[in-house]
């Protein structure tokens, strides 16, 4: 198991699960995050957690970036840890950005997602966030 992982060996990967097709948000973050000097891949849409936690072993990512906004987070997320805990792949750390509703955050983390990130959050404060959660 991976523990800290320095700045310049950071892989992410943004990910799409679920029937959403609203791609704009993660393109966005995608290309900030790759002009950052983050290797940063995008899933494509319409992913099941399988499929996006087999692009995350290829890849080796470190963090996992889901973005969605059909509320179906709660579900996709869990069943994405699941994934993830059968291919013996914990070390990856889950943040999850979209149209989250306040009551849900706390669901989110208790399932062990490390950030919950709305519309609107400055691209360099995920850059920062993503840079410390590679750190611990």
């Amino acid at each position: 198991m991976r523990t800290s992982v320095n700045t310049d060996e950071i892989t992410v990967l943004i990910a799409k699960p679920g029937l959403d097709g609203h791609d704009r948000g993660a393109k966005v973050i995608t290309r900030y995050l790759s002009e950052q000097n983050i290797k940063t891949k995008f899933s494509g849409i319409r992913k099941t957690p399988e499929q996006i936690a087999d692009l995350a072993e290829k890849i080796d990512a470190n963090i996992i970036g889901v973005s969605i906004l059909s509320g179906a987070h709660l579900e996709l997320v869990a069943e994405l840890f699941d994934c993830l805990y059968k291919k013996e792949m914990s070390h990856v750390q889950i943040l999850v950005g979209g149209i989250i509703p306040e009551s849900d955050k706390e669901a989110l983390m208790t399932l062990g997602v490390k950030g919950v990130f709305g519309p609107g959050t400055p691209l360099k404060e995920i850059e920062l966030f993503i840079r410390n959660a590679c750190k611990e």
